[in-house]
């Protein structure tokens, strides 16, 4: 097999995922935040970080929602070339980096005390490989030394893919929920 580097698997990830509805996204969404909910029951997981999703990416809103209610839920904010979680609050969200919803006050969280990461990708391998949208923001997250929670990625059975080019900076994922 060829390998691909990772502009190629961009541009063909992104042009599968052109092909996906509307309905399509929403009920594979709900099917994955179903299997995440499985998983975070197994872990024990008591601090939750999840993400707001970009169109392309599973809509984990209703997990937000659901799991706030039992489980303290964090989400990130870009804070210049860094990303920090920070406690969600349904009234503190607003428009933010990259045109991202994100916590604008709420207490921040440090890394060690994330028991449990969602984490969205352009593409993954089955192995775990991620591959974002470039800025590294969830690998330099995800490397700081007291950093150790269960890092589940989440994508859409259309950005599975054989192979990701991995550099010694990348974190992988400890298990892929794709639909």
């Amino acid at each position: 097999m060829e390998d691909k580097d990772k502009t190629t698997i961009r541009r063909e990830v992104r042009a599968r995922l052109s092909g996906l509805g509307a309905e399509e996204k929403r009920s594979r969404s709900l099917a994955i935040c179903s299997e995440v909910k499985k998983h975070l029951a197994v872990s024990n997981a008591k601090v939750v970080a999840l993400f707001s999703p970009l169109g392309y990416e599973p809509d984990v809103w209703p997990l937000v929602e659901s799991l706030s209610c039992e489980l303290s839920i964090v989400l990130p904010r870009v804070e210049g070339d860094v990303m920090n979680f920070y406690c969600y609050d349904r009234g503190s969200m607003a428009i933010g980096s990259f045109g991202i919803n994100e916590p604008q006050n709420g207490l921040s969280v440090k890394p060690c005390e994330i028991d449990a990461v969602v984490v969205p990708g352009l593409a993954f391998t089955e192995s775990g490989a991620r591959m974002g949208r470039g800025k590294g923001y969830y690998d330099k997250y995800m490397s700081q030394g007291d950093f150790s929670a269960l890092k589940i990625g989440v994508c859409y059975s259309e950005q599975l893919v054989q192979e990701i080019p991995v550099e010694p900076h990348d974190v992988a994922m400890d298990v892929v929920i794709h639909k």
